[in-house]
């Protein structure tokens, strides 16, 4: 059996070591430990690993709080102190600065965080039918596996939800083709939570009437999905309100559809928008452009400020939801939302948007480096919030902001949206 000495965590959230002139990144292991491990893929100058036993533990392991951990893949650093798992991301996101921008932000902003467990209010489960091994399975997927966990319990998700799990087992083995139903969205809102159930053949009226019952005994609302997310329906009950979350700071609610794109920790989403809101410093009178505006989630906010906002974002669903949730806050006067492919924005393009005070930025992972590129050579944007939720993204697009805009790096810092994961969610101010 090999062993190592853990030198580091990497962007993953797995240890680094150096054995025989090879990096070998170890899943399970902490910085500072020594372990043994067992490689299960192997390269000429790395290999990839899992910790076989711990010889020498890590005052900041601690004992996973999910029965499933280590299997089910949905979790990567449940045996990691949840407060450290905020300073490994916050190092994360500064060598990302550094080695990929070349850039230290004057001030690094305290981290955000919320509570460890129950904070999952969007997840996607997979359901399979497996007669050698239980019978129906409904869970995430296992670590670098397609086969899916056998969920009794998911520590994230919050309890109300944890506990229907058997629950939707004991449903899914009821119906007429259980294994013709792939998977059950979950998205809670504020006053309900909604399960898609997507089927591949047409169900039967007693499989409906299964899904009425279920949804009187345990207060959901079922929506169902035939095909894409285009085909999503309301099912039952009928008469159900529509989902949405309330950013209170701002006596802002908003509504979405349970396929829609929402941060899945309302908690963290909260504090995010309020620290955003904060460095962004939206005044009446100012014209200020929300990139990737989804459905209105930091439009709104600014708008509430007497702000004009221009939110554009590629998806028409998203600009329409967006659109109704301004004009049903009251704030369709302050608010222009477009359709525009933001990975294709041109100088020319951005010029024709008008005068810009100041922009927020929030792309998805592949980042933004063609609207940064855009900027004008002269009259830019005085002050840019950008959220990104990939630190290598966000440092490769900073240094174009730094070095070839003249944007000075002000302040930086993580908001821990996901814990017990290695995703990276960070929030920077830049200003010129």
């Amino acid at each position: 059996m090999s062993r190592a000495t853990i030198e580091s965590l990497d962007h993953d959230g797995r240890g680094v070591a150096h054995v025989d002139g090879k990096v070998i990144f170890i899943e399970g292991a902490l910085t500072g430990e020594i372990v043994e491990y067992a490689s299960f893929r192997t390269k000429p100058k790395y290999e990839l690993a899992s910790v076989s036993r711990v010889v020498k533990a890590s005052s900041q392991r601690v004992s996973p709080p999910c029965p499933h951990f280590g299997v089910c893949g949905g979790c990567s650093m449940q045996h990691l102190h949840p407060v450290s798992q905020i300073a490994a991301k916050q190092r994360v996101l500064e060598d990302a600065l550094w080695h990929i921008g070349r850039l230290h932000p004057e001030q690094l902003y305290a981290p955000i965080s919320g509570p460890a467990l129950g904070y999952r209010y969007r997840a996607r489960l997979s359901v399979r039918v497996a007669p050698n091994t239980g019978g129906v399975l409904i869970g995430f997927h296992q670590k670098r596996s397609n086969s899916v966990t056998a969920l009794e319990s998911c520590a994230i998700l919050p309890a109300a939800v944890s506990r229907l799990l058997p629950e939707l087992k004991r449903l899914i083995a009821s119906m007429s083709t259980p294994h013709r139903l792939p998977q059950i969205e979950i998205a809670i809102g504020a006053a309900q939570t909604a399960l898609v159930l997507s089927h591949l053949e047409p169900l039967t009226e007693n499989d409906r009437r299964h899904l009425r019952e279920f949804a009187d005994c345990h207060s959901v609302v079922w929506y169902l999905q035939s095909k894409g997310p285009e085909s999503v329906e309301l099912f039952y009950p009928t008469d159900a309100s529509p989902l949405h979350y309330r950013l209170a700071d701002f006596a802002v609610d908003l509504h979405f559809q349970p396929t829609d794109f929402t941060q899945v920790n309302h908690g963290v989403n909260q504090m995010l928008v309020r620290r955003a809101m904060a460095l962004l410093q939206p005044e009446a009178g100012e014209r200020i452009a929300d990139f990737f505006c989804g459905l209105g989630n930091f439009s709104l906010p600014i708008a509430r400020s007497g702000a004009d906002v221009i939110g554009i974002e590629g998806s028409e669903t998203l600009v329409a939801r967006a659109g109704a949730n301004a004009a049903a806050n009251g704030l369709a006067a302050r608010c222009r939302f477009s359709v525009a492919n933001l990975f294709e924005m041109t100088p020319e393009r951005f010029a024709r948007l008008g005068r810009l005070d100041k922009l927020l930025i929030d792309p998805p992972r592949d980042g933004a480096v063609d609207l940064v590129n855009a900027l004008p050579a002269s009259g830019h944007p005085q002050r840019i919030v950008y959220i990104s939720c990939n630190p290598a993204t966000l440092a490769r697009d900073a240094a174009i902001l730094v070095r070839d805009k003249g944007y000075a790096l002000r302040g930086a810092g993580i908001a821990s949206m996901f814990p017990h994961t290695s995703h990276v969610e960070s929030i920077a101010l830049f200003e010129h």
